[in-house]
């Protein structure tokens, strides 16, 4: 019976997905993408200029590398309809705003990425209550 169940509640690939839906996915894409170009930039820089401190920038660099991989796995968990990735995309918004609200203070202030990392961040926290996106990623048990 929970074979039958499970089945159910699979996504349908050939159903057409809601605009909420697409809305969602195309912004952890685009996330993932980013992430995925600022590694490689990160990787350029690292090859091509001399860091202060070699070691400080290798930890760095394999931060990213664990930041992108998470935000990747996220985008194609979010492709393929799973309900895993609810727990891990918010958790990837709220990091995007703790660094957008770090870029808006300080010294070395930069409020147009702040406002780049805030407002993606906000609108797939507010797609992710919508409830044709609750119930792509809603767990049946």
């Amino acid at each position: 019976m929970s074979t039958d169940r499970n089945a159910a509640s699979a996504p349908n690939p050939e159903e057409p997905r809601r605009p909420a839906v697409l809305a969602f996915i195309v912004l952890l894409v685009a996330e993932a993408l980013l992430m995925i170009g600022l590694s490689a930039w990160f990787l350029f820089e690292l090859v091509a200029a001399t860091p202060a401190s070699f070691t400080s920038a290798l930890a760095i660099f394999v931060i990213l590398l664990i930041a992108t991989a998470f935000v990747t796995a996220l985008a194609l968990g979010a492709i393929r309809g799973r309900s895993w990735i609810r727990g891990g995309a918010v958790t990837w918004q709220l990091v995007q705003i703790a660094v957008a609200v770090g870029a808006f203070q300080g010294v070395f202030a930069q409020p147009a990425i702040g406002w780049f990392l805030l407002l993606p961040s906000l609108a797939v926290l507010g797609l992710l209550f919508t409830p044709a996106v609750a119930a792509v990623t809603r767990r049946e048990i």
